[in-house]
């Protein structure tokens, strides 16, 4: 009460002696509004230039973490498919040399459709610890492991039933469960592999870091499961999620997301055929909306590419 009583005692103390007598209601009025409003008008310009100065600064931020993963990016194009499995096998290998040395396992992902053919030269390469591989699937479709449709039969078909990779290694979905249920059944396998110290954590984002990502590319320029313009394009909590709608056949399915993919420490996305031109243009030309221009990798991101595939670049 003191403290109030001696502040009206300034302030009107330094009136001048020509203005109205103080029981005039309009004298304080305008004395105390005056300076709020100074002192607001100051308060929001403050606040104004605070948030021009964070936009430029995310800005920035943003341009710089950009132009840090285009730095990790490289192209590679081939002139048959068949040069390319060749490619293919040699840096996969090598990968495998080095991480097997380093840390005595090596955790490769890959994806279904075309990418498996493009392992083939892989099993021919006798320098490979395959004893020290665990093969994972970045999306699967949720069907029995002997269905037509099933990525899992795909691989063992065509590379798993021809490599000495221990059975205990193979990590694939329970398919007997519903969709959403088999998606947290192999979040929790891959918590569990962290814990045991097969598979790393990324110490930037907390996902899980995979050794290698072989990724393939549908025309439209779709990746794992996650298609244009569907939202868990836009996932950023979950390391596997399911999905019923799939604009592709089979619709439910369950896939890593994004944060997932791009914590891997190298990701290889192999791209054949023309059929593919567009979208390959649209993600290197960042020129559309597909999902594989969203690809990064933590350490290198390598793009295979047959001459059909990059004719729009």
């Amino acid at each position: 009460m003191a403290s109030s009583c001696f502040l009206r005692q300034i302030l009107f103390s330094s009136l001048p002696t020509n203005l109205q007598h103080r029981s005039d209601p309009l004298s304080p009025k305008i004395l105390t509004c005056s300076a709020r409003s100074t002192a607001s008008v100051s308060s929001i310009g403050r606040l104004a230039c605070s948030r021009r100065k964070l936009s430029t600064v995310r800005s920035m931020a943003a341009k710089a973490t950009e132009t840090f993963k285009e730095e990790k990016k490289r192209v590679q194009i081939f002139d048959t498919e068949e040069n390319l499995a060749v490619e293919l096998a040699k840096y996969a290998s090598d990968l495998s040399d080095k991480y097997c040395k380093e840390r005595g396992a090596f955790t490769v992902v890959v994806s279904g459709g075309s990418l498996i053919k493009s392992l083939r030269k892989l099993v021919e390469v006798e320098s490979i610890d395959w004893s020290k591989w665990h093969f994972f699937w970045v999306d699967e479709r949720v069907v029995p492991k002997h269905h037509q449709d099933s990525n899992y039969k795909l691989a063992y078909d065509s590379f798993l039933s021809k490599v000495p990779i221990p059975p205990g290694n193979v990590h694939a979905i329970n398919d007997s469960l519903t969709a959403a249920a088999a998606a947290e059944d192999y979040e929790t396998c891959l918590k569990h592999l962290v814990k045991t110290g097969v598979l790393r954590v990324s110490e930037s984002t907390g996902f899980p870091k995979f050794d290698l990502v072989l990724l393939g590319m549908g025309p439209d320029g779709h990746v794992a499961s996650l298609f244009p313009g569907h939202g868990l394009c836009g996932e950023k909590k979950r390391w596997v999620a399911s999905i019923a709608d799939s604009p592709k056949p089979p619709s439910e399915r369950i896939t890593f997301t994004f944060p997932v993919i791009n914590s891997s420490a190298h990701v290889g996305l192999v791209v054949c055929g023309s059929g593919k031109a567009e979208a390959v243009e649209a993600a290197l030309k960042k020129s559309g909306s597909v999902p594989a221009g969203c690809v990064s990798a933590e350490e290198e991101l390598v793009w295979f590419l047959d001459k059909p595939a990059c004719s729009k670049l």
